[in-house]
């Protein structure tokens, strides 16, 4: 381990066996990044076009829900217009029809140990995604020089960052206040307010700062706006026709949480009720569904704001339905088709040393960097859970190594067997 660590008062469990990717997935890895970064750029375009009375007002109106005035007028300002997150990184559940696409985050965590990982398993891997250096190489294009600021709440990735970047070049976000330097922001939106100093000194026309204070981008809704009917045209100009159909094969379909009744005869498309009553009194196979808070919480990040439907009695099921009705106008919640994990199989070493087998499930995050205005692959981190666990995220319990390719794997495993035999008779 790197003298700095990795995450802070985490653990999990260690495998020398990287997650194998067959052709089809990682042709898709590929084709995913340049259609993300047109994604969010479309995002960009149509909060904008609302704002400038180009599109329905009620857009900004709703990713601006529960945001400080400053932070929505800093969001808006003529500075930032055309800034767009550097890292774009989707978290992918690995099911038996492929990969879903359940988050997609601009501020991700795990960017210095997926290059650890790269740098170690390189010794016996020499197809690792993003190869043995592709996530440092990658951090240096978009960040070459100045402060990485992080906040008391992003604590635990603290060790990550400065394995990256070094010691020299990290300060804490409570105490910091803007000087010449770039700013690599390691802290959430919501915690804007508290960070009193740094506000202060912020000026968008002079400090260069990412991901840009941009909090209309980091939310969820976006997932549900992507399904909405009247804007399938916008979607289809911004991605081309391929890669609309692409983020619709892998986007559960997800709907926005909004109280507002409807028509009589209108009904919401995919769970034809006309009521959310409805949906709160669907049995347990029927609720094959999960509710996740937008973003601007505390509660947006790690699964805490998440629930699955099955998982639920129905009265809990109810009351989480009416919470999330309930706080439309400062927190909107989004709903989602629950995308259940594929189980896999892989190895671990247990805290004694010895080898064991995990039946498990998978979620992969690719990580894409923005270089002469491209979204390049550098690195993709798997995270397997025990089979038994329904949200798929970094836990004790969890592996996590990084992804190659799968023709590679077997000889990568032999390799490192080869090895072992070798040391044993020496």
């Amino acid at each position: 381990m790197p003298n700095s660590g990795l995450l802070a008062a985490k653990e999990w469990r260690i495998s020398d066996v990287a997650f194998p990717l067959g052709e089809r997935h990682l042709a898709l890895l590929d084709r995913l990044g340049p259609v993300l970064h047109h994604f969010i750029q479309g995002c960009n375009l149509l909060y904008r076009w609302s704002v400038q009375g180009k599109a329905p007002a009620w857009i900004a109106d709703l990713l601006d829900r529960g945001k400080p005035g400053d932070l929505v007028s800093l969001s808006r300002s003529a500075a930032l217009a055309n800034q767009l997150p550097c890292v774009i990184r989707p978290d992918l559940l690995w099911t038996e029809s492929g990969f879903a696409l359940c988050e997609l985050d601009s501020v991700p965590g795990g960017i210095g140990v997926t290059a650890w990982l790269q740098e170690r398993f390189a010794h016996w891997d020499s197809a690792l995604v993003g190869g043995v250096d592709g996530m440092k190489q990658g951090f240096v294009h978009i960040f070459p020089e100045g402060d990485v600021v992080v906040s008391e709440e992003a604590a635990s990735y603290w060790p990550e960052m400065e394995y990256l970047v070094g010691s020299e070049r990290m300060r804490w976000a409570e105490d910091y206040r803007c000087g010449d330097r770039p700013i690599y922001r390691f802290f959430e939106c919501f915690d804007w307010e508290k960070l009193v100093s740094l506000r202060e000194s912020f000026d968008a026309d002079r400090h260069r700062m990412t991901p840009p204070l941009k909090p209309y981008l980091e939310e969820k809704l976006w997932l549900a706006l992507f399904w909405l009917r009247p804007f399938r045209d916008f979607w289809r100009r911004q991605l081309t026709e391929k890669g609309f159909r692409l983020l619709r094969e892998i986007i559960p379909q997800s709907w926005i949480l909004d109280p507002a009744p409807l028509p009589p005869q209108a009904v919401y498309p995919g769970l034809e009720v006309n009521d959310w009553k409805e949906v709160g009194q669907f049995s347990q196979s029927e609720r094959d569904l999960v509710l996740k808070i937008s973003g601007f919480s505390p509660l947006a990040w790690g699964s805490r704001g998440v629930f699955v439907g099955s998982d639920l009695a129905q009265t809990e099921w109810q009351e989480r339905l009416t919470h999330a009705l309930e706080e439309f106008t400062s927190h909107p919640w989004i709903l989602q088709r629950f995308s259940k994990a594929a189980i896999v199989e892989h190895r671990f070493f247990t805290s004694n040393g010895e080898e064991e087998t995990m039946l498990g499930r998978a979620r992969i995050s690719p990580y894409y960097f923005l270089i002469d205005g491209k979204a390049e692959l550098r690195g993709a981190l798997a995270t397997i859970c025990p089979a038994d666990k329904k949200l798929v995220h970094g836990m004790r319990d969890a592996i996590l190594v990084p992804a190659t390719r799968m023709e590679e794997a077997g000889r990568a495993m032999g390799a490192r067997e080869r090895g072992r035999e070798l040391d044993a008779s020496s």
